[in-house]
């Protein structure tokens, strides 16, 4: 791994490998400017996929446009899963830096044979997520709700709760019922709600999921299955105390 240095500044403002004979340039911020900034990781495939071996090898060799690539392709994915394991923008954004840091840290580790590099930084984001928690239990305050929440196609939840509708009173009623299901989400337990959040939200498939998170397929669909009836659960029991 010559030639490949952990980067001395705050990676807010620079996430680049810091090599003596690479250009430097900064990366585009993070959070809403970032969602306007950074396609769809979706958007990649079809006849141009990108060799993303190849990408992280020259990234390794001290190339800052190879890293920049990696990091404008990826970061939608990231900040996404760390702002719904969080429901706080702030933080979200703040994780999302340390995952890069820590996927900068750790390219000679990916291993394809092992799994795609989407697989891997998923995996490495969601190690992170889960230590920042376990860090932050005694601080969190799980009702905390962010009003911005966005609907985009990633809210799959949404989608099955909620049909879309032309009128201004149908999606008001749409909104609303997101703004309930985050709330909901915030609540289930931290097991069945990672589970629930890559399948639902990040849209992995249970194989991927497996990979993620080191257990069985079968693990996988259980702890989907009993996150979605708990968070239907808590849906229902909001809307009692709402009646």
């Amino acid at each position: 791994m010559a030639g490949l240095v952990a980067p001395k500044v705050p990676i807010r403002r620079k996430l680049e490998p810091q090599n003596a004979g690479a250009p430097r340039r900064p990366i585009q911020g993070h959070g809403q400017e970032a969602k306007t900034m950074t396609p769809d990781i979706r958007q990649t495939s079809g006849p141009l996929e990108i060799d993303w071996s190849e990408v992280v090898r020259k990234c390794m060799d001290g190339d800052s446009g190879a890293w920049a690539e990696l990091v404008r392709t990826h970061h939608r994915r990231v900040y996404g899963l760390c702002y719904r394991f969080t429901n706080n923008p702030a933080d979200a954004e703040d994780l999302t830096q340390d995952v890069f840091l820590k996927i900068y840290s750790n390219l000679a580790s990916f291993d394809t044979t092992r799994g795609s590099l989407q697989v891997w930084i998923t995996t490495m984001t969601r190690n992170l997520l889960v230590d920042n928690f376990r860090r932050t239990r005694n601080q969190r305050a799980t009702d905390s709700l962010d009003a911005g929440w966005e609907e985009t196609d990633e809210l799959r939840p949404i989608d099955r709760l909620t049909a879309s509708g032309p009128s201004p009173h149908e999606k008001a009623a749409q909104k609303e019922l997101a703004k309930m299901v985050q709330g909901a989400l915030a609540k289930v337990s931290v097991e069945l709600r990672e589970a629930v959040i890559l399948r639902d939200l990040q849209d992995m498939d249970y194989k991927e999921i497996a990979q993620v998170l080191g257990i069985p397929e079968g693990t996988v669909k259980s702890r989907i299955s009993r996150g979605r009836a708990e968070l239907a659960r808590l849906l229902e029991r909001n809307k009692r105390e709402v009646m």
